[in-house]
């Protein structure tokens, strides 16, 4: 398992044997993903969510990597067709007027404002800003519960922790 808090819930993976002796492990929840992706350096080098395989594990985390290659996959970079609909919920609203301090939230404005095209929806820019301020979260999935109702947790078959 990619970690421990991941162990109250069935396990549904698939083993994945790319080119390049690339493997991939998708781990399937409820309500997200984890992937181990297991491969040697690329020639000329890579940059991504994993990091740059530097070996500097210091300049891998979530905030650098937004730094170096943005939050948002270029429209030419894409490996879809389509991008997923993009949603800004209730609860992440809450969550973010709540949980996201003041200066992250006018830091994750200016960033989404100079990384997002002009002509951004309302939904866009906001998801943009939640993805900043939580984004380096290693698990939003604790902090989103707090504002999840009953019923969306029945849905998803998340056990909140005082249930």
């Amino acid at each position: 398992l990619p970690d421990m808090a991941a162990s109250q819930w069935t396990k549904n993976i698939v083993h994945m044997a790319l080119p390049r002796g690339i493997s991939l492990t998708v781990y399937r929840w409820g309500n997200y993903l984890d992937l181990r992706i297991q491969m040697q350096p690329l020639p000329g080098g890579q940059d991504g969510s994993c990091g740059n395989f530097n070996g500097d594990a210091a300049d891998d985390t979530t905030q650098a990597v937004f730094e170096r290659i943005g939050a948002r996959i270029g429209q030419g970079e894409m490996l879809f067709t389509q991008r997923a609909p993009i949603e800004f919920t209730k609860q992440m609203e809450e969550m973010l007027r709540n949980d996201c301090t003041a200066d992250d939230l006018i830091a994750s404005q200016q960033k989404c404002q100079k990384e997002l095209p002009q002509a951004a929806s309302t939904m866009m820019m906001n998801s943009c800003i939640y993805d900043q301020c939580f984004g380096m979260n290693e698990h939003a999935l604790r902090s989103a519960e707090v504002y999840s109702t009953a019923e969306e947790r029945d849905e998803l078959g998340i056990v909140k922790a005082e249930e």
